[in-house]
């Protein structure tokens, strides 16, 4: 594929992303579609197969987005532990504000979709393991930097970081209080500290 056939495809699917992430996937027509990246329904199912093509790119697009900026953090970073509490707070606090919505698009799919979506369903499940799995290479980073105690199971805490996070979010969308909010995700990681 020609240089600017794939920067025109990454193009359509980061906007497919941002319009399946606010609306879901039963909410975005194909008319929605159309309109927000400007091709013709059959240039859709030529590109991507169906709409289901899309919204897989946009899945992966999404997750891919979140681990490169915990990647970032990370690199300006000299504690993982502190990297990984700014993306938390980035992914709670400042998508209430600045993302298409405030839930995270891999747990909306997950409640949104049912079997008969299998296929999609099973992306969004696989996303999220990679993404738990991240966490859980950044702790155990931190952990190797005695910024948490060392008898503490790193898979354990990220699957308990990834229910903080979901809980988060969904919390913020009833009651949005970035203070209050901060002050929770500040608990979260001090928890994560303590030699308990």
């Amino acid at each position: 594929m020609a240089k600017t056939d794939k920067k025109k495809r990454a193009d359509i699917v980061a906007k497919a992303t941002d319009l399946y992430w606010e609306k879901g996937f039963h909410g975005t027509s194909m008319r929605n579609l159309q309109e927000v990246i400007d091709i013709r329904p059959g240039s859709i199912y030529a590109a991507f197969g169906s709409k289901e093509g899309l919204f897989k790119e946009a899945l992966q697009h999404y997750a891919q987005q979140g681990l490169q900026h915990l990647s970032a953090l990370k690199e300006n970073s000299d504690s993982p532990l502190a990297a990984l509490k700014q993306f938390v707070k980035s992914a709670v606090i400042d998508s209430q504000m600045q993302a298409p919505s405030g839930m995270c698009m891999l747990a909306k799919t997950i409640s949104e979709l049912t079997e008969d979506n299998a296929d999609l369903l099973s992306e969004a499940k696989r996303l999220l393991t990679i993404i738990e799995d991240s966490f859980a290479s950044t702790l155990l980073e931190a952990q190797q930097m005695n910024e948490i105690p060392s008898h503490k199971d790193c898979q354990q805490l990220a699957r308990n970081l990834q229910v903080q996070i979901m809980g988060l979010r969904t919390y913020s969308r009833v009651n949005y209080q970035p203070e209050i909010i901060a002050n929770m995700i500040d608990a979260t990681f001090l928890a994560l500290q303590q030699n308990t």
